[in-house]
């Protein structure tokens, strides 16, 4: 079980409930940024993808609410949850996330912002933005209804990830094991403005545009390689991260196998690594 900080847990729950007020449909999140809520279907035998069918609670993003009461239930089952997550793509704002990293080698990923601001003719609007504890920034756009804007991981440039249908950005006064997320100066008085039209348009690529199945080959063998390199304490986060990207890219259920027996060989069990891989279906927009 995990350690209960009751302060955090308290501040997360009204930060929370505040976002709820103004239309943002929320989860609990523990310290790893990940729902709190573990999966119903955690001790299947064969991996489930409900997204809330059954009418039980734990199924990530889906079990996203604006209801103050449904709101307080999640965490109440969740009392360890130090922070939350906003469900991007829902109504009433189909809120858009850009997400700047600062690591290396993305450390230019505002650079590169611009860039296609510049390139493309586009500006990026007076709107919230979010410090996270790297000193990265989430900068927070709303999308048109009927318009659902795919996750993406450095598709525009390196660096630059998308959350949108499917996905979820971090709240700020959210807690994380690295600190805590917080509202850019000169920033929260704002609500989310509307994505510009040329930008929506990147991020929205053609329904027709389709990866070649070589193309889908060796990317798959990319992320089993991922998971196959990874080192105790980072097991299940490379598989996690590894299942998403495999599923965003239509290839999840045709590597789920792989992506299994390389879990098993860095030393999951198959139990573990079919629940993460299960849960990375569940958050995927891939249908």
């Amino acid at each position: 079980m995990a350690t209960i900080d009751r302060q955090a847990a308290t501040l997360a729950l009204a930060h929370a409930l505040s976002a709820a007020e103004r239309g943002l449909p929320v989860i609990p999140l523990s310290r790893t940024k990940l729902p709190a809520l573990p999966s119903p279907h955690r001790d299947d035998p064969q991996p489930a993808l409900c997204r809330g069918e059954c009418g039980l609670v734990g199924h990530g993003v889906h079990d996203a609410t604006t209801d103050p009461a449904a709101v307080r239930a999640l965490f109440a089952a969740a009392p360890w949850a130090t922070g939350y997550g906003i469900a991007c793509g829902r109504p009433p704002h189909h809120l858009i996330g850009i997400d700047l990293d600062t690591k290396p080698p993305e450390a230019d990923a505002t650079a590169a912002l611009q860039h296609l601001a510049l390139r493309h003719l586009f500006t990026i609007p007076e709107t919230v933005v979010v410090i996270t504890p790297s000193g990265g920034r989430h900068i927070w756009l709303t999308g048109p209804p009927g318009t659902p804007v795919p996750n993406s991981v450095s598709r525009l440039a390196p660096g630059i990830d998308i959350r949108g249908a499917g996905g979820y950005l971090v709240g700020p006064g959210s807690l994380s094991s690295r600190g805590v997320y917080r509202l850019a100066p000169g920033t929260a008085h704002l609500g989310p403005a509307p994505c510009p039209r040329t930008l929506l348009d990147l991020l929205t690529p053609p329904a027709h545009a389709k990866h070649p199945q070589r193309h889908g080959d060796h990317q798959g063998q990319g992320l089993v390689q991922f998971v196959l390199a990874a080192h105790e304490g980072q097991r299940n986060t490379r598989l996690f991260w590894a299942a998403c990207r495999a599923y965003e890219n239509g290839i999840g259920e045709e590597l789920s196998g792989a992506l299994t027996s390389a879990a098993i060989t860095t030393g999951l069990t198959e139990r573990e690594a079919l629940a993460t891989i299960a849960s990375a279906a569940r958050m995927s927009t891939a249908r």
